[in-house]
């Protein structure tokens, strides 16, 4: 697995990058060569017959006027016979290490096509995604659309910041590193999509790599999967203008997504809060968030971070491993609350931190009874389907607004009769209950 660089200020030179033909395949009439190129911890391999190469090189010769002889020459009977193969494996990784060492620094862009280096390498990320955005992204942003990029593209403009280098280095303005920024500058809705295992035909594994989101200055929506949310930075300096969040796949704990910064200090409150004893930092709020989505993800604990998102309306911790319901007393503004699919066993004084809910999922997890619900007054829907609720006493309190329910049987309370309605929707194992008074 190719280790990523962290943070930080000051930048290694930048790795000598090596080419080697490691070997051929026949394919139809005609040989394929595989190359594999190096980059510091980063590897990957690129397929192409000699006939690439040949083209490859007429382009060099005229646009950087290199030797015509460097490149070996074609041959006509037996090109495929194993002894001239081989032979032309090693010539061939001759050419290409001694371009690599020709232009040490950002390499033509018919060269860094040729070896992939739009896919896999710094530079050539970078200078393709500029080009992308001087062409459209205009339109992009005029389309109000949402911009789905990888962690990999991320990565690659992050470290092309801290190098410190020309935004051009290429001399081409398309590739100019400008065309990004001022794209990231205006753009609201923003899709960051991993993948897991390795990337492509590379040994790099995009989901672990870190990469600064600061460079976006107007982000209104964000959804970020399948990365590792302790290798993401900047993400806070949305906070005036982020409404919509949601990060799957990627957190052990809200700490790392709300307040990555906690761990830098022993004590902190949210910025406007009164707070007894020492405090070592101020902490801003999401002032604009209102929908959180983290579900999917390894969170056990609804931990006090929750007290930088006071505007929360909708909350999705779903698919977790949540045991408790703690710290929601300071979510005044949550009306929909999804915590299906984790591992709860008990609700009780639920009631005292859900004051305002109309919308409560608690479907797939591990309640026996319905102790604690009582006295959640705003409470509309409710989910409890696949539970171990086995026998069903009367909800205490009023909840003449109830309306869904997951539950087995019908339920009485005192001389006032409940009916539990069930609607099969594809049978018996998929049924909703619907709670009515009579």
């Amino acid at each position: 697995m190719a280790a990523a660089r962290g943070f930080g200020p000051e930048r290694d030179a930048e790795p000598a990058k090596e080419a080697r033909v490691v070997g051929s395949e026949l394919v139809d009439t005609y040989t394929v060569y595989i190359i594999q190129i190096t980059n510091g911890s980063h590897e990957w391999t690129v397929k192409h017959r000699y006939s690439d190469f040949h083209e490859l090189h007429e382009k060099l010769v005229a646009e950087k006027k290199i030797d015509k002889n460097l490149l070996p020459p074609k041959k006509i009977i037996g090109k495929n016979s194993r002894s001239l193969v081989e032979k032309r494996e090693k010539d061939l990784e001759v050419y290409l290490q001694t371009l690599l060492a020709a232009f040490p620094g950002v390499a033509p862009r018919v060269l860094a096509h040729f070896l992939h280096f739009h896919f896999y390498e710094v530079n050539g990320i970078t200078a393709a995604l500029a080009e992308e955005l001087y062409e459209k992204g205009e339109q992009l942003l005029g389309a109000g659309e949402v911009f789905v990029i990888g962690p990999l593209q991320l990565y690659a403009v992050t470290e092309q910041l801290q190098q410190g280098k020309p935004t051009c280095a290429s001399g081409d303005a398309k590739t100019d590193l400008g065309h990004i920024l001022d794209f990231t500058c205006r753009l609201k809705y923003l899709k960051v999509s991993g993948t897991e295992g390795p990337c492509g035909t590379s040994n790099i594994q995009e989901q672990l790599l870190p990469f600064d989101l600061s460079i976006f200055k107007s982000l209104h929506q964000v959804e970020i999967s399948h990365c590792d949310a302790r290798h993401i930075r900047g993400l806070v300096a949305s906070k005036p203008t982020l409404a919509t969040l949601s990060i799957r796949f990627s957190a052990t704990s809200m700490k790392e997504v709300l307040v990555p910064e906690a761990s830098e200090f022993d004590g902190w409150e949210p910025e406007g809060a009164a707070f007894e004893g020492p405090v070592t930092a101020i902490i801003p709020t999401w002032q604009a968030l209102t929908t959180l989505d983290l579900s999917h993800n390894s969170i056990s604990k609804i931990d006090e971070s929750v007290k930088l998102i006071p505007k929360i309306e909708f909350l999705d911790l779903s698919h977790n491993g949540v045991l408790a319901v703690d710290n929601l007393q300071h979510l005044y503004n949550l009306v929909h609350l999804d915590l299906s699919y984790n591992k709860l066993s008990s609700l009780e004084g639920v009631h005292t931190k859900l004051g305002n809910i109309k919308t409560l999922n608690l479907a797939g997890n591990l309640l026996e009874h319905l102790s604690g619900l009582h006295k959640l007054y705003s409470l509309v829907n409710l989910d409890l389907s696949y539970n171990r609720i086995e026998q069903v006493a009367a909800p205490q309190g009023d909840l003449r607004a109830l309306g869904l329910l997951g539950l087995p049987s019908s339920i009485s309370r005192g001389q006032k009769e409940w009916h539990l309605c069930l609607a099969d929707r594809g049978g018996p194992e998929h049924r909703w209950s619907v709670l009515t008074q009579f």
